[in-house]
């Protein structure tokens, strides 16, 4: 079962395949986003990686938390689920 990793504090000069390249040095990505500004394009500067197994997971926790990705120290942790917000009342 893969785990999904939320990754925060990444550079704007990071790409998805940049992201997937560094995790894949603790296991098998599956899939590597940055969030972007849906109006601009750029970065949010956080962004999420599944990791095929738990413990790959941990592992790539282990390797990045605190590191330095392209000039910025990264915060990874395990994703929480996506909270249902309410929708916005636009009249």
């Amino acid at each position: 079962m893969a785990m999904k990793l939320y990754v925060g504090g990444i550079s704007y000069n990071t790409t998805d395949q940049g992201l997937s390249d560094a995790f894949a040095k603790a296991g098998k990505v599956v899939s590597a986003v940055i969030i972007t500004d849906k109006m601009t394009g750029r970065s949010k500067g956080f962004g999420f990686v599944e990791m095929e197994t738990p413990e790959e997971g941990q592992a790539a926790m282990d390797m990045w938390n605190g590191k330095d990705l392209d000039g910025r120290n990264l915060t990874v942790n395990e994703a929480r689920p996506k909270e249902e917000r309410p929708r916005g009342d636009f009249r």
